[in-house]
């Protein structure tokens, strides 16, 4: 099943077709207040952590070190996507940041884990369901009497 995970600045207008809208920035958008912002969640724990954050906007750790380990962070705290894929369920996902460049943000990054979860508890579900009938394999009245 695909669905449908869409980025967007903070700053952009709302609009009805934005689905679920999560803020999934550590901070808190500047000159911003909650009541015009709609959203349905402000959720911090899937942003990168503060460590990495800072390392990466001081300049300490080049764009590809700052993707694997944030990449690690949300692999090693799977439970941090489960509130966002409930939404992703329920319909369209607007990921929001205060970020200028959402492509070169945690944005992408963040939506391609919450997919790759999502497809593998969709493939989990899928192994799990008994096939439709096993009628031919087992006769009902039990052993054959030939």
């Amino acid at each position: 099943m695909a669905y449908q995970i869409v980025f967007k600045r903070i700053y952009q207008p709302v609009h009805a077709e934005d689905g679920a809208r999560v803020l999934v920035d550590r901070l808190w958008p500047r000159g911003k207040r909650r009541e015009s912002l709609a959203l349905t969640d402000w959720y911090r724990d899937a942003s990168p952590s503060p460590a990495l954050r800072r390392q990466y906007h001081l300049g300490e750790i080049s764009e590809e070190v700052f993707c694997t380990r944030y990449r690690g962070e949300l692999r090693d705290a799977p439970e941090n996507l489960i509130p966002l894929m409930r939404h992703a369920r329920q319909g369209r996902l607007t990921l929001l940041s205060a970020a200028r460049d959402l492509e070169g943000s945690h944005l992408p990054i963040l939506g391609e884990a919450i997919q790759r979860a999502l497809y593998e508890e969709d493939e989990a579900d899928r192994e799990l369901a008994s096939p439709p009938c096993f009628a031919d394999q087992h006769p009902a009245g039990g052993a054959s009497g030939t």
